[in-house]
Parts: structure tokens; sequence; C-alpha cells
């Protein structure tokens, strides 16, 4: 039985703040966050909305184009660095707010990658038959964790959230290969107490040698060659860092999808957001093979290589 995604959906906060917005707040320029992140402006939630909200409005959306019943849902895994409370978790107040009354619950915490790990958990349950359906989701709200007068990682980020539903699906499409990885070497590079802290020359040196070497790594487990692939979903972190993921595939621009642009840095949402604007594009069509890769704190990273399509 082979894992596959039925549905997605997400959620995108209101107010939008430019590069220009933040060059009255802090020593910045537009010029200089574009030409070295690729980030135009980015979405920050109000104060009144929370990591829970997002991952709701993003998980309702994929249940409905998913074509099932909150009730069918077995099991919610939500990454997430950014929880509204301590405990419980995220992922049990989604399964009550969407009405999910027969799911386990559990989040996961993997920073950027965590949307790669919590689809890789959910793969497991559906491919030994355990549960039909599972819900995962990306949820971000990492302005609260932002130092607004550090302008090395205050214009990088955005809230936001994405949701996929996981089912099985016919034979030769869905998940075909994936890898995930940690190296806790590198806790010191990229982490967060009370705001983010980021050692950016390592971490960028990391992600670039790491998103290619996976997505290689993916291909060649399921017997794929760079040719084959239709569409690179890499992390939106950095646009210098997804270049380099896209040149080692040797894939033309229009092969990889960009959403950073407008959303920035969304953490464990990234993947799912932009994975969101393709299939509303309807540039995803069943049987286009496509690569995930991404990297977050901790250090870790995480690949999937799948075959779109139920």
């Amino acid at each position: 039985m082979n894992a596959g995604i039925w549905g997605m959906g997400r959620y995108m906060p209101d107010q939008v703040i430019t590069n220009a917005d933040l060059e009255k707040k802090m020593d910045t320029s537009d010029e200089w966050i574009r030409t070295r992140t690729g980030i135009k402006e980015r979405r920050i939630a109000e104060d009144s909305i929370g990591t829970v909200h997002m991952a709701v409005r993003a998980a309702e959306k994929a249940i409905k184009n998913a074509g099932i019943k909150p009730e069918e849902i077995d099991l919610i895994i939500t990454a997430t660095v950014t929880p509204d409370h301590q405990f419980p978790s995220v992922s049990c107040e989604i399964q009550h707010e969407i009405g999910a009354i027969n799911a386990a619950a559990m989040d996961i915490s993997a920073a950027c990658a965590g949307f790669m790990y919590g689809i890789i958990t959910g793969k497991q349950f559906v491919e030994t038959g355990a549960y039909k359906h599972v819900l995962v989701i990306g949820a971000e709200k990492l302005s609260t964790l932002i130092d607004w007068e550090d302008r090395n990682t205050a214009v990088l980020f955005g809230d936001g959230a994405g949701a996929a539903i996981l089912g099985p699906v016919s034979d030769g499409r869905g998940i075909l290969s994936f890898e995930l990885g940690a190296d806790g070497r590198g806790v010191k590079h990229l982490y967060a107490d009370k705001y983010v802290k980021m050692n950016g020359r390592e971490v960028f040196k990391f992600a670039v040698r790491q998103m290619g070497e996976s997505s290689i790594s993916v291909l060649e487990k399921a017997g794929l060659t760079k040719e084959d692939v239709d569409f690179l979903m890499p992390h939106q972190a950095n646009i210098r860092i997804m270049e380099s993921a896209r040149e080692r595939l040797g894939l033309p621009l229009e092969k990889m999808s960009v959403t950073i642009d407008r959303f920035g840095n969304t953490s464990s949402a990234s993947i799912p957001i932009t994975m969101v604007e393709e299939i509303e594009k309807g540039n995803i069509k069943d049987d286009d093979v496509i690569v995930m890769v991404g990297f977050g704190g901790g250090l870790t990273w995480g690949a999937i290589a799948m075959k779109w399509g139920r």
C-alpha cells in the first residue's frame, strides 16, 4: 500500500509587511533584503490570530479538497515550533476545532524540516494499514520569536500554515522515497530561546550542501534521474540556497517553485504553502514527479520524492 497526498490547503494572514515597512523600523533596505534573500514581503498574523487558528483554517481546506469528513481522520500530526501553549499539543486543539473526534493527535518539533518529518511519520501509519487518513500540518507564528531590532533575522520570517491529507494511493503513485536526518552538533547555529538566533554563514553552508545532496539521494532511492523531475519544492528559506539545489539537479527555472518573495521563510509551513500555490494554479498534474526538500534548526533535514495522484 502506497501513501500519497489526497488534498491540501493553506492559510496566510492578511497583514502584509513589505521591505519598505522594515526600512522604517531598522537599519536595512529593500535592495539589501532582496539581493541576499529573495524576499520582498511577508505575512504577519495579527495578535488575535495564533498558530492553532491558522492550522485549523489550512486543515479545513485540505479536508474539503481531499473529499473526506473530519471524523474520518485517524491521526493529526502538526509540525510547529510556535505552539500557542506549552501543552496541550497544537494537534489536540486542532482535533477539537475541526471535529476530528476519532483522531489521535501529536506535535513534531523539527523546525523548518518539520513538515518532512510529519509526512514521513504519517506515511508509516498509512502504509502499514494502521490508519487510512492522516492529517499533516505545518503551522508557524514565527513573528512571536522575532527580535525586531535584529536586522539579520527579522527580515527573514513570516507566519502561515499548510496542511495535507495522507491516504492510500494507486500503485506507482505517492511517496516513492525519503530521507530524514539530523546533526545535533549544529544546535548552536540556529535556535530560539526568547528570540531566533542564527549563525547565517554556517547555516548557509550546511543548507547549500544538504539540499543538493538530499535531493539527489531521494531520486537515486526511487530509481529516478534528474530528468524525471517535474517540480522541485524546496523549503523557502533563501533564494540563493534554493537556486543551488535547482542547479545541482540541472533543472530550468520554471521547474522550481518559489513563494519566498511574497511569504518569506514560514518554517515548517513553507513547503505545503508552496505546493498549494502550484496546485491552485493547475501546474501539478497526475504522475508529476515532485521533489520536496527542506532543512532547519537542529540541524535537521528531510527530502521526499513523490509521484502525484491518487
